[in-house]
């Protein structure tokens, strides 16, 4: 029922920037916790940003902190990750998700009901 499609990435030089989008259809996106895990071949997944459903909570994975923002309009049913200051780490499959759980947003996985195909990021140096 909830399809999570995501769009934005692409090839950017070290030190710039990009934003991500995350379109949502067929559920109440305005209740739900929506996050962005982003995984590399070889690597295991790796938590990014997450913001609850009001916007009031976001919070960060430490290799991101300060240099990406997680927002999201209700409006449009869609959620953002504006990502500046890229590194060459920054490089793997983006991927949205959504929770529909009340409460704190999650960097477990394992609690996001839904989940987008994935845009993917390079970063060249």
């Amino acid at each position: 029922q909830v399809q999570l499609v995501e769009s934005g990435g692409g090839l950017v030089q070290a030190g710039g920037s990009l934003r991500l989008s995350c379109a949502a259809s067929g559920g109440t996106f305005s209740s739900y916790t929506m996050g962005w895990f982003r995984r590399t071949p070889g690597k295991e997944r790796e938590f990014v940003s997450a913001i609850n459903w009001s916007a009031s909570r976001t919070f960060y994975g430490d290799s991101v902190k300060g240099r990406f923002t997680i927002s999201r309009d209700t409006a449009k049913n869609t959620v953002y990750l504006q990502m500046n200051s890229l590194k060459p780490e920054d490089t793997a499959d983006y991927y949205c998700a959504a929770d529909r759980t009340y409460g704190l947003p999650s960097s477990n996985p394992y609690e996001y009901d839904y989940w987008g195909q994935g845009t993917q990021v390079t970063v060249s140096s």
